[in-house]
């Protein structure tokens, strides 16, 4: 949940509206806590890991965009000529695709008791999925890859 009282998790709560008990959660999440069912020490220390390294990529993306994206308008506003503006363009796509293949925070909404891994689909186009998918070979858990 954002300063706003947005919560990501569920899509269907609007900006603005705050989630004030468990009634509130989503349905997957809410049914998680009724029963009583959690989330192992080991599967929240493993979403903490690869939560914090989706949040340091997310951070070295765009400390790198931010100034290509201002050299590159400065240049096509002063010499962009008939092509103008590919370049600032072209790193906006790159920058699109980064935060697709980043997911930082989509597979939240689904999480379940397996974690960010329940909620992902190994081998997906994301950084989530591949690495779901190293590590484990599939979307099986305590599936792990052999070696």
């Amino acid at each position: 949940m954002n300063g706003a009282g947005y919560c990501a998790a569920d899509p269907n709560l609007q900006p603005g509206s705050i989630m004030k008990n468990r009634a509130d959660l989503p349905d997957r999440m809410r049914d998680r806590v009724e029963s009583g069912e959690g989330t192992s020490r080991r599967v929240i220390m493993r979403d903490l890991a690869l939560f914090q390294l989706k949040l340091f990529l997310d951070g070295v993306i765009d400390v790198t965009l931010a100034p290509l994206s201002i050299a590159a308008a400065i240049v096509e506003i002063l010499f962009g000529g008939e092509r103008r503006g590919r370049m600032f363009y072209a790193i906006l796509r790159f920058g699109e695709k980064a935060d697709l293949w980043l997911n930082l925070y989509g597979a939240s909404r689904r999480a379940d008791a397996d974690g960010l891994f329940g909620g992902s689909k190994a081998g997906s186009a994301t950084l989530l999925g591949e690495i779901e998918q190293r590590i484990r070979g599939g979307d099986e858990p305590g599936r792990t890859r052999r070696r």
